[in-house]
């Protein structure tokens, strides 16, 4: 009797007990990561009130990166945040960027069709000629100098680029100074080149939205959410550069085209997501490619002033084609800062309508070519013809 009960299984409990103790363990282990990002968290937060209430350009993603770089520094090496933070952002970000277009944009557009192209193509083109001077004459790999030279969508290139092979914090930063540099120079210029005239004709208007509903915010979430999930899926099953980003914006473009009620990303999330990718690549700052990235920052701004100039020239050039005024044709074709360029033609009496469109319409081309005609021109580039030092690219743990 005693060998037939101590042959019997152990008691279904004791398995129990064993998984208890295990996540017991694994979350007393998890505990000081879990202190560690939280505590992150709240300090770039607090950051992104403070820039946001200074009005630094996208506060949010800069205020975090700055926090991270911060925290990396401190700690001597590297912090790496786990892989959900950055692909959160990464979704939101592409759903965002696709309720900037609506149908009415591209009809104003065309209407300009083959000048506007041709002024895109010139402006995208010297940009990507200055990207290749960067990566010779500082050093940089093709795909980080490239992608950072890229105009306008600063933060859905950000977004994309880790994943194409490129220093997610040197594409920021180079980024985030062409954007400051156009942001302090093209307001004024324009203003001084053109005195404003509030009574400027208007050429062409964007459709308003005053007449089209909003569908309930819960509704709105749950149709984001549905976009998001089915985008990414489809990123990852198509195999599309940066499917976190691609698959939700042209799963989310094909979705707010098609309903008749106006969708719109609720802004405190669309700040949630730009602090998790600020704060996911600035833990990845390290000495090395901060000294290397000094004299890329001289460069670029050398850079940056010359492409300014020549946009003022392709702006005016469209002018004199279009007869479109002066103020409109060259805030269309600044390389971005939409936002500012939009408050500035108002300013000066413009047409708002056509340089929301001709922003637009360029941030739309650059979104949906300017991955796959990078990722063509570096594998193009012969060996003995790119001498750059190369960045180590950031990568992200699973």
């Amino acid at each position: 009797m005693v060998l037939q009960l101590s042959s019997l299984p152990e008691s279904p409990s004791i398995p129990h007990q064993n998984r208890l103790s295990h996540w017991r363990e694994k979350l007393v282990d998890n505990l000081p990561q879990t202190k560690r990002i939280t505590q992150q968290i709240i300090t770039a937060i607090g950051v992104g009130l403070l820039f946001s209430w200074l009005n630094v350009p996208v506060s949010w993603l800069l205020g975090s990166m700055l926090v991270g770089i911060a925290y990396a520094i401190s700690q001597g090496c590297r912090q790496p945040l786990p892989s959900s933070f950055k692909l959160i952002g990464q979704v939101v970000v592409g759903l965002v960027t696709a309720t900037r277009f609506s149908p009415e944009t591209i009809s104003v557009a065309t209407t300009y069709a083959v000048p506007l192209l041709l002024c895109v193509f010139l402006t995208g083109s010297l940009s990507l000629f200055n990207g290749y001077l960067l990566s010779r004459w500082a050093g940089i790999d093709r795909t980080t100098s490239l992608l950072g030279f890229i105009p306008g969508a600063s933060s859905s290139i950000v977004v994309m680029s880790e994943e194409m092979g490129a220093d997610a914090l040197a594409v920021a930063l180079l980024q985030y100074i062409r954007l400051l540099l156009v942001v302090l120079i093209i307001p004024s210029a324009a203003t001084l080149l053109v005195p404003a005239t509030p009574d400027t004709s208007v050429t062409a208007t964007v459709a308003t939205t005053s007449n089209v509903t909003t569908l309930p915010m819960a509704w709105n979430l749950l149709i984001l959410v549905g976009c998001g999930i089915v985008g990414f899926w489809a990123g990852k099953r198509f195999r599309l550069p940066s499917p976190g980003f691609f698959g939700p914006f042209l799963v989310g473009l094909a979705a707010f085209w098609g309903l008749p009620d106006k969708m719109q990303m609720p802004q405190p999330v669309f700040a949630g997501a730009l602090l998790l990718i600020g704060l996911s690549i600035g833990v990845q700052f390290d000495w090395q490619t901060a000294r290397k990235l000094f004299k890329a920052v001289l460069i670029e701004i050398g850079l940056v002033i010359g492409l300014i100039l020549m946009c003022l020239g392709i702006g005016y050039g469209f002018h004199l084609i279009t007869d479109v005024d002066m103020s409109t044709a060259i805030l269309g074709f600044t390389p971005g800062g939409i936002e500012a360029m939009v408050a500035t033609v108002m300013q000066l009496g413009g047409d708002t309508g056509l340089v929301l469109a001709m922003q637009l319409t360029r941030m739309l081309g650059i979104i949906m070519i300017a991955p796959w005609l990078v990722a063509f021109l570096v594998k193009r580039a012969k060996p003995s013809d790119d001498q750059s030092y190369n960045i180590e690219p950031v990568i992200t743990p699973e």
